[in-house]
């Protein structure tokens, strides 16, 4: 018997999940829940062997979560669900180690395949997905210009990132004109468009 988990916060999917592999001989759902904070508790409490978990959750990401799980709950696989084609969650995936990565419109009459697939070890990736990943080319910022821009895409200004990279606020502001300049950007608005379009952030 295939115990699974699903972490997934749309209610209608989540419930279209479980009703889906509750129907095939030798899977159980032993967990579905929304919030993404509770992955890694109630991994260890149920001990599934495959957790499916959306890659973005409340609480900690489905890719946060997995690599935590690699730790707290050893034996369980992981496959993430995503319905954003952004080649940089892929690489950010396989990094994590993750043993499935699909997009939620997959077929849903493969889905038990793919899950009893990464039960059994193997991996099991979106083929298209994988594609694109090859595809991708590098970006053209550094791994701190990439920074400065993902905090500044959550809302923090400058002077709040150079407290936390303890940095001058002149560097930052040097940093997030370069990032501008390499991207083509109108703005420091633009530019996190096009990054996240990119599949940069």
């Amino acid at each position: 018997m295939v115990r699974v988990l699903i972490a997934e916060d749309m209610l209608m999917l989540r419930k279209a999940l479980v009703s889906l592999l509750e129907l095939e001989p030798g899977i159980q759902v032993v967990a579905d829940f929304s919030d993404g904070a509770q992955i890694v508790r109630r991994a260890q409490e149920v001990r599934p062997d495959v957790a499916i978990l959306d890659i973005d959750l409340p609480g900690m990401d489905g890719l946060t979560a997995a690599a935590a799980l690699r730790t707290a709950v050893p034996e369980c696989r992981t496959m993430i669900l995503t319905s954003l084609r952004r080649p940089e969650h892929l690489r950010r995936a396989l990094a994590a180690r993750v043993h499935g990565f699909l997009l939620k419109d997959w077929d849903p009459e493969r889905l038990s395949d793919a899950v009893r697939s990464v039960a059994a070890g193997e991996r099991v990736i979106d083929p298209g997905m994988a594609l694109a990943a090859l595809d991708a080319q590098p970006p053209p910022l550094t791994a701190r210009e990439l920074q400065v821009l993902q905090m500044t895409s959550q809302g923090e200004d400058v002077r709040q990132i150079a407290g936390r990279l303890t940095l001058s606020a002149g560097t930052v502001r040097n940093y997030l004109s370069t990032v501008v300049s390499k991207v083509g950007a109108r703005n420091r608005v633009d530019a996190i468009r096009i990054a996240r379009e990119a599949g940069w952030l």
